[in-house]
């Protein structure tokens, strides 16, 4: 196998075909790993009949993320929530760069990434779907981004995911210790698609208030580091991420996008004071 896909679920019963669905064309050079965490659904009955290695792990995600890369029989490994599908482009890169990095001779430089980050489009209509995806693609490959396709090595060589963070900061976490080793990371150039049709408004804050849990054992982890200071702090987050390197050249373009986003980002700020 080329590539392993570590997908964690729970009561995702609605999502997981779709998830798994989009590797049909490429099962024999992928295989899949599904990480439950005691659905009281169908996830788990779906995702074994779709010939998925089905595991059960608790009590949070980096958990069933670790047991799923540990699993994992390729080299590289791509790290899946349930909602999200891998359109044919962005399998074919992956698949790219597994065998290219198969392909290197023993000895040779090796100053190929070891780790990338994914771009993503959220699906649904509407303005305020426009605004997110419009706010997503300001964070491609900066600390606001999180890695999700490994060569396992990198992860062996970390460790992984921090099992005492849950939710939300454990991807950053692994961000700072992965490019900690050095290695080299890179954006892919195709998109994940991730299937949020649901989340309103509401729902969004709820997600956002339950990633504020380990907020803070994540800070008292990496205080001072610079990632942090970008990551929560106001001036970063409100204004220096969206117009460095020229990206403030888009907020001019698109003015009612950049409203609508400010607005979000103004509730999202006033849910983490709140639950902090």
């Amino acid at each position: 196998m080329k590539l392993t896909a570590v997908i964690t679920t729970r009561n995702e019963a609605a999502n997981i075909a779709n998830c798994i669905h989009a590797f049909d064309a490429f099962r024999d050079q992928v295989e899949i790993v599904v990480v439950d965490n005691q659905s009281t659904d169908d996830t788990k009955k779906i995702a074994a009949e779709l010939g998925a290695t089905v595991l059960d792990k608790g009590p949070e995600r980096s958990a069933q993320r670790n047991l799923g890369w540990q699993t994992a029989t390729s080299d590289w490994v791509v790290v899946l929530d349930a909602d999200m599908i891998l359109p044919d482009a962005l399998i074919r890169e992956i698949l790219a760069i597994a065998l290219e990095s198969d392909n290197r001779t023993i000895g040779q430089s090796n100053s190929s990434p070891l780790a990338y980050w994914i771009p993503e489009v959220r699906t649904g209509t509407g303005i305020r779907v426009k605004a997110r995806n419009f706010e997503r693609s300001f964070y491609d490959g900066t600390c606001i981004d999180a890695l999700r396709l490994f060569h396992k090595s990198v992860l062996c060589e970390t460790g992984g995911y921090d099992e005492n963070l849950i939710a939300g900061p454990e991807d950053w976490e692994l961000d700072i210790r992965v490019l900690a080793t050095g290695a080299k990371c890179a954006m892919l150039k195709n998109h994940l698609i991730h299937n949020e049709k649901q989340l309103t408004l509401k729902r969004m804050l709820e997600k956002k208030a339950y990633y504020t849990k380990s907020m803070a054992a994540y800070q008292a982890k990496w205080k001072g580091h610079p990632a942090l200071k970008k990551q929560f702090g106001l001036g970063y987050r409100f204004f220096g991420v969206f117009v460095e390197n020229g990206k403030w050249r888009k907020l001019l373009r698109h003015p009612i996008l950049a409203f609508v986003m400010y607005c979000e980002r103004f509730a999202v700020g006033l849910t983490y004071l709140l639950n902090r």
